[in-house]
């Protein structure tokens, strides 16, 4: 793993009239590294994700990819620069085949996805059955997407991510509407890739099953503010964590509990 950080956030900040969505948060990433960003519900978490993303201009503060300052870039250049993202409802052409979806991000990426000259289904198709083939979806290649199962639309996802070879990938509710086994498969292969590839991930998730397996470290945002960061057993024993997300008399830990006992298991 690199010893200095991929990305590195700064004094974030961005308000909303009055109300201040994120509040100077700061925090790194390395390559390698998959970083949960969690909290509870208006906590911030969507705002930072945008702010890093481009879809969101930030009102303060520094986001740095590889020592580039991102703020005040469009997403475009953003993803031009290495940092992809998928979205908590995928977003896939239903109508066009599961290497087309892939092939429309490799034309986009070289700068011809309005090229009436090119159509999707001619361009660098191996290239696109590769990517395919990292997410365990290239024996589906020429089935429309609009007759896949939604785990393995997530996958199709996934690989439309990778066209652009990101250094940063942007997870925003990767599991959202997928079932136990679905869920721990696709960080399974998250995981997975940001070891062969060497990127890194920041990801939301309400899950903490998911969390808790599969994020390297952690960080908690509550009201727009940092309350906590680490690796993943610290979180979860934090009291102010604990607090924010439950009140008092409730611990992650009991809520483990009520799971099934195969995700206990993988949680553990």
């Amino acid at each position: 793993m690199s010893a200095s950080p991929l990305l590195k956030v700064a004094g974030l900040g961005k308000s909303f009239g009055g109300v201040k969505a994120v509040d100077g948060i700061h925090f790194e990433l390395k390559a390698g590294e998959l970083l949960a960003l969690i909290g509870p519900n208006g906590a911030g978490k969507s705002t930072t994700f945008n702010m890093v993303n481009g879809q969101l201009k930030a009102d303060a503060g520094s986001i740095q990819l590889n020592g580039q300052e991102l703020v005040g870039r469009k997403p475009r250049d953003i993803w031009r620069r290495g940092v992809s993202r998928t979205f908590q409802i995928a977003e896939t052409f239903a109508s066009l085949t599961v290497a087309e979806n892939v092939q429309m991000a490799l034309l986009s990426q070289d700068g011809l996805l309005f090229s009436i000259w090119r159509r999707a289904a001619d361009h660098k198709r191996d290239e696109a059955l590769s990517l395919l083939a990292q997410v365990g979806m290239r024996a589906q290649a020429d089935r429309p997407c609009n007759v896949l199962a939604y785990g393995d639309v997530k996958r199709v996802e996934l690989a439309i991510a990778m066209a652009n070879s990101p250094k940063l990938l942007l997870m925003d509710e990767p599991t959202a509407g997928m079932a136990p086994k679905e869920r721990n498969d696709l960080m399974a292969l998250t995981k997975q890739l940001v070891i062969e590839r060497g990127m890194a991930v920041l990801f939301t998730e309400h899950s903490m099953d998911v969390v808790f397996a599969y994020a390297d470290r952690m960080i908690v945002l509550a009201r727009g503010r940092l309350i906590a960061e680490g690796k993943p057993l610290e979180i979860r024993d934090h009291p102010k964590v604990q607090e924010v997300y439950f009140g008092s008399g409730k611990t992650f830990e009991k809520e483990m509990d009520k799971k099934s006992p195969e995700t206990a298991k993988e949680v553990a």
